[in-house]
């Protein structure tokens, strides 16, 4: 597949990019129209959102770094180029959340009731970002013969894209894409439930993304590594415990108490 959506003189605009921006894009748009249903002042959302990106990326690439430290180690310089690819969301996910902790705290603004309206978007930005991978040539599985593929139903132009210097690969981008987009149909409908909690779409989206992860990882080719074990693998495990927990916490809550769908009361200050 060819990385590179146009090229303007020396300049390219390459796939991963414009599928990244396209998914913070909408993931923005879906939050900031959560928030004010809630009752949220625009400028806290927006404020909140853009930290949240920044961190995230941030965290998103020193993951990603650090379990691959021996590829940059001779040209530092090459960190600072994402636009080739190099992203772990996990490392996304753990700065983007500390840094909501963070502003919600300063703020006195209850911490799950904001993450509840970001997962949705979230879910739908890495179905979307994974292309990115698809692109690139990238984060796909196992060699596997075509025959499997075309039993399996996948579309021939994904097909033709994991045929990779004369072998045919497992499209896991896909596979988590259509995982996550899934998912994000999921959260979609748990929303309109009337006796949801306050945390209660934080706690799928772990435990839902954790499930797919997990096995989906099992077919990467290029899966970061701590000693002889998957760290996306690891950190689904535990990502999937607190879920878990998370749901189980909520389930001792009374039927009326602590509802998602209740407005925002809260007073916050800038």
């Amino acid at each position: 597949m060819n990385p590179v959506l146009i090229t303007i003189g020396n300049f390219e605009i390459k796939w991963y990019s414009v599928l990244i921006l396209v998914g913070v894009i909408l993931a923005m748009f879906l939050f900031l129209r959560e928030g004010k249903k809630h009752n949220y002042p625009s400028d806290f959302l927006f404020n909140l959102f853009f930290w949240v990106i920044i961190f995230g990326f941030i965290g998103a690439r020193a993951y990603y770094v650090i379990f691959n430290w021996t590829e940059y180690a001779s040209n530092p310089i090459s960190i600072l180029k994402i636009w080739e690819g190099g992203l772990a969301i996990h490392g996304g996910i753990i700065a983007g959340f500390l840094t909501l902790v963070f502003y919600c705290r300063k703020y006195a603004v209850r911490t799950f009731k904001i993450t509840d309206m970001v997962v949705p978007g979230l879910i739908l930005a890495q179905a979307i970002g994974r292309w990115g991978n698809f692109f690139n040539s990238e984060a796909h599985g196992v060699d596997v013969l075509r025959t499997t593929l075309e039993a399996w139903h996948i579309p021939e132009f994904i097909i033709d894209g994991m045929y990779i210097n004369g072998v045919y690969y497992h499209p896991t981008f896909f596979y988590e894409s259509l995982w996550c987009l899934l998912g994000f149909i999921i959260l979609l409908l748990l929303k309109h439930y009337k006796y949801l909690k306050v945390g209660g779409l934080t706690c799928f989206y772990l435990c839902w993304y954790s499930v797919g992860r997990f096995f989906i990882e099992s077919l990467r080719t290029d899966s970061l590594m701590l000693g002889p074990f998957r760290v996306a693998q690891l950190v689904s495990i535990v990502l999937f415990i607190i879920g878990i927990l998370g749901l189980m916490i909520q389930s001792r809550k009374g039927k009326f108490e602590d509802l998602y769908s209740e407005p925002n009361h809260e007073s916050i200050h800038f």
